[in-house]
């Protein structure tokens, strides 16, 4: 690797995700002048956001997809270029990470993960739609505001729906966990709860999407939900990264110091692989941490 023309197809840096942390990483990188490559699938989960009200300066709110494509454009206005690729696989050999796509095989000095997690659905007809219709829901952080005084159903099993149905109990009266537990009937939460909220056992095939809402179908008729909040966990999408060896904390997402670094030397990871908070937000902020590190230990290097 150390003719001329191999050091002109090494990046400075490969960022592999574009959702918020990974476009504004990749902003910050083409501001910083850095050779940067965006590798994206389409798939991030920032796309099914009908319209968010808690992203600062947009007060009238705006949908994922326009927030995607605003900061696509911001990136590129900086000379940073987007490229539709998966990556299989990412290897490290003599301080060169050699990035496997189905596109062909690329080299960088750094990479930045912003690959996200996949979110656990139900087995409903219309899950995803409904997703984009705001009828499922996945962040009650995000737009609980918009679900004051409705019928709120939290589906899930456990202390992670118990949590959701306490959290949204700011909100409304009428929240109702659909356990999806093994046992049947009606029970009352436990006595450890602070908020009032009714808990009822379900099978997922009790289940449908109707007329934009949430119906649950049982022996003395049929109930609507507003809207239903998804308790049932996500995946994080970090198999690139423990292919190298980057460590996970308890919760199964990367770990990570103060600047985003993985524990593999210049591996970062940044947005929901890193925290699953699902805050646009705060993984825009990693995404910038990250960023500006690396510009930084690139610059380090270059003057060693």
């Amino acid at each position: 690797m150390s003719s001329q023309r191999q050091q002109q197809d090494i990046y400075d840096v490969i960022v592999v995700g574009a959702g918020p942390a990974g476009l504004t990483a990749a902003v910050y990188l083409g501001r910083f002048r850095r050779r940067c490559l965006l590798l994206e699938d389409g798939q991030s989960r920032a796309r099914w956001i009908p319209k968010s009200h808690n992203i600062p300066g947009f007060a009238a709110g705006i949908s994922g997809q326009e927030f995607l494509s605003t900061l696509t454009e911001q990136a590129l206005k900086f000379g940073v270029p987007l490229r539709r690729a998966h990556v299989s696989s990412l290897r490290d050999q003599e301080g060169i990470f050699i990035v496997h796509t189905d596109k062909g095989v690329l080299l960088s000095r750094y990479v930045l993960l912003a690959t996200g997690v996949r979110d656990h659905l139900p087995p409903i007809d219309g899950a995803e739609k409904a997703v984009t219709q705001s009828v499922l829901r996945v962040c009650p952080i995000c737009d609980g505001f918009e679900a004051i005084d409705q019928r709120i159903a939290i589906i899930g099993d456990g202390a992670m729906a118990e949590r959701e149905a306490e959290f949204l109990r700011n909100y409304s009266y009428r929240v109702t966990v659909l356990d999806i537990g093994p046992s049947s009937g009606i029970r009352k939460p436990p006595p450890t709860g602070t908020g009032r909220f009714e808990r009822i056992n379900i099978n997922l095939s009790q289940l449908e999407i109707k007329e934009n809402r949430v119906t649950l179908a049982s022996a003395t008729g049929e109930r609507y939900f507003d809207v239903a909040y998804l308790a049932l966990g996500s995946t994080p999408q970090h198999g690139l990264a423990r292919s190298l060896g980057a460590q996970c904390d308890e919760r199964d997402a990367l770990t990570v110091n103060a600047h985003q670094r993985t524990s593999v030397p210049r591996l970062y990871a940044a947005g929901d692989v890193v925290r699953g908070l699902n805050q646009v937000v705060v993984a825009a902020a990693e995404g910038a941490v990250a960023a500006t590190d690396i510009h930084n230990q690139l610059r380090a290097d270059q003057s060693g």
